[in-house]
C-alpha cells in the first residue's frame, strides 16, 4: 500500500460543489488502494474574511492613507485566522463520509504539528504522526487543517500565508510518503505565465532547485518554504489541478497530469533555461553618497532587518571620492517601511540623499543548465538590449540570472527570453 498526502487549496475548496470535486479526487486514491492524508486550506476569501475582523475588532485604522502597524495579540490572531481550515477539514470530512469513504478531521494540535513561538509567521518544528498513521493504515483518511499547529505556549500557530503547502510537504516527510500531490487551480508549473506569452507550456518535471528559484521569483503555484522543505527531505510533489476529471487513475495518468517536483537526476533531458519568472511586487531603495568604508552596509541593513524587512538585490557602485552610492530591492508591500527605518537611520548611515521607485519589476531566467553552459547572462542582456530594456541591477546565482527593469517593459522582456531561450517549442 503505498501512501499519499493531497493538499487543496483555497480555490478547490471555495463552496461545497468544488469540495464535493475534491472528495471525488480523493475517493479515486482511496479506491485505488493508497493510504490517504488530505490537507486542506481554508475557502477561497475566507481568510482575508478573518483578518478584517481581527483588524475591525481591534480598531484598525489608516493613518494618512497608509497601513500602520497593528498592535494586536498575535496570539489571538492565529486563534481567528486559524479558524478557516478548521470549517474546510470537517467539511470534507463530511462529505467523504457521505460518499462512503471513512474519513475523520484533525486539527494542527491534534496531530500534533509543533511550532516556534513566532505568530503569524511560525516554523515547523515537529509533527507526531503515530496515531495519524495508525488511522490511515486502518483505512481512514486523516482531513487534516493545513496553515496552523501549536507553538511552545500550548497556543495555536500559523505558518503565514500560503502555509498549507507548508504543511502538506511536512506530513508528507514525517509519514514518510511516497508523494505529495498539491492540488492547485493549474494544471502544473509552466515555462512562464500562459496569460503573458500563450506559447508557454507545462512543464512534465522540475527539479527542487529550479522550483525554489521560480518560486521565489515570482512564481506563485508553490510557497517558497514548502520546496525548501521538499528538497530537504526529498518530498516527491506533484503540482496538479483539482479541476482535471477526477476518474483518472494510476501514477502514470496522475503525472501526466502535473508537473513533478524531484531530483535533478530523475529528469532525463534538461534545458539550459527552464523558465523564466516575472516579479511586480517588488520596490527600488538608492542611498546616494555614502561613506565606503568597513561598517556602513551593516548600518544600512541591521536596522531593516530589525523590522523584518527583507532585501534582495544589492548593488554598490564604485568608489569615488571616497563615497559610494548603494542601492537595493524590498518588497513593495515594505516600501513605505523601508523608506521610514532609514530616515530615522540617517545620522548613523550618513547618506547624502534617500530615492525609491515602486515602478520596477525583477525578470529572471532559471534553469539548471546554466551550471554547464556558458554565454547565458550575454545571450540575455544582448536580447534586452534590441528591445530598447534597461537593465537597471542584476543578481545571479548557480542556476539563475535575474534582472531589474522598468515595470512598463516586464512583458516585453518575459516574451524575449522566452523565445531566445527556446521555451516557445516543446
Amino acid at each position: 500500500m503505498s501512501l499519499l498526502v493531497l493538499k487543496f487549496g483555497g480555490t478547490s475548496v471555495a463552496d461545497v460543489e468544488r469540495i464535493r470535486n475534491a472528495a471525488a479526487h480523493v475517493k479515486r486514491e482511496v479506491d485505488a488502494g493508497h493510504a490517504c492524508a488530505v490537507v486542506v486550506s481554508a475557502m477561497a476569501g475566507q481568510t482575508n474574511q478573518l483578518v478584517t475582523w481581527v483588524e475591525d475588532a481591534w480598531g484598525f485604522k489608516l493613518n494618512n492613507g497608509n497601513q500602520v502597524s497593528a498592535m494586536y495579540d498575535a496570539r489571538e490572531y492565529d486563534a481567528v485566522v486559524a479558524s478557516g481550515e478548521q470549517v474546510t477539514s470537517g467539511l470534507l470530512a463530511i462529505v467523504l463520509q457521505s460518499i462512503g469513504v471513512k474519513a475523520r478531521s484533525w486539527q494542527g494540535w491534534q496531530i500534533p504539528m509543533t511550532t516556534d513561538g513566532a505568530h503569524r509567521a511560525a516554523r515547523i518544528t515537529g509533527v507526531a504522526v503515530d496515531m495519524l498513521k495508525a488511522h490511515m493504515m486502518g483505512g481512514e483518511v486523516a482531513v487534516v487543517a493545513g496553515f496552523q499547529g501549536i507553538g511552545p505556549e500550548n497556543r495555536i500557530s500559523t505558518l503565514g500565508r500560503g502555509g498549507s503547502d507548508t504543511s502538506a510537504v511536512a506530513l508528507a516527510a514525517a509519514l514518510d510518503a511516497d508523494r505529495c500531490d498539491i492540488y492547485t487551480d493549474v494544471d502544473g508549473v509552466y515555462t512562464t505565465d500562459p496569460r503573458i506569452v500563450p506559447k508557454a507550456h507545462r512543464l512534465d518535471r522540475i527539479s527542487y532547485e529550479e522550483m525554489l528559484e521560480m518560486a521565489s521569483q515570482g512564481a506563485k503555484v508553490l510557497q517558497t518554504r514548502s520546496v525548501e522543505l521538499a528538497m530537504q527531505r526529498g518530498v516527491r510533489v506533484l503540482v496538479r489541478s483539482s479541476f482535471e476529471p477526477p476518474h483518472l487513475n494510476g501514477a502514470k495518468a496522475a503525472e501526466a497530469c502535473g508537473t513533478l517536483v524531484c531530483h535533478e537526476d530523475e529528469i532525463v533531458e534538461q534545458n539550459v533555461v527552464s523558465g523564466i519568472a516575472y516579479a511586480r511586487d517588488e520596490a527600488k531603495v538608492t542611498l546616494l553618497k555614502i561613506a565606503d568604508k568597513p561598517g556602513v552596509a551593516a548600518q544600512v541593513f541591521c536596522p531593516l532587518a530589525d523590522a523584518n524587512i527583507n532585501v534582495d538585490m544589492i548593488v554598490q557602485n564604485v568608489s569615488e571620492d571616497g563615497f559610494t552610492d548603494l542601492t537595493f530591492t524590498v518588497q513593495s508591500a515594505d516600501f513605505d517601511r523601508a523608506i521610514e527605518v532609514l530616515k530615522k537611520s540617517r545620522e548613523a548611515i550618513g547618506y547624502a540623499d534617500l530615492r525609491g521607485s515602486s515602478d520596477i519589476a525583477k525578470v529572471s531566467a532559471i534553469g539548471v543548465g546554466m551550471r554547464s553552459h556558458a554565454g547565458v547572462a550575454s545571450q540575455m542582456f544582448s536580447a534586452l538590449a534590441e528591445k530598447g530594456i534597461n537593465i537597471e541591477a542584476i543578481s545571479t546565482s548557480e542556476i539563475k540570472i535575474s534582472v531589474l527593469i522598468d515595470a512598463a517593459y516586464a512583458e516585453l522582456a518575459v516574451r524575449t527570453l522566452h523565445s531566445l531561450f527556446g521555451l516557445d517549442s516543446r
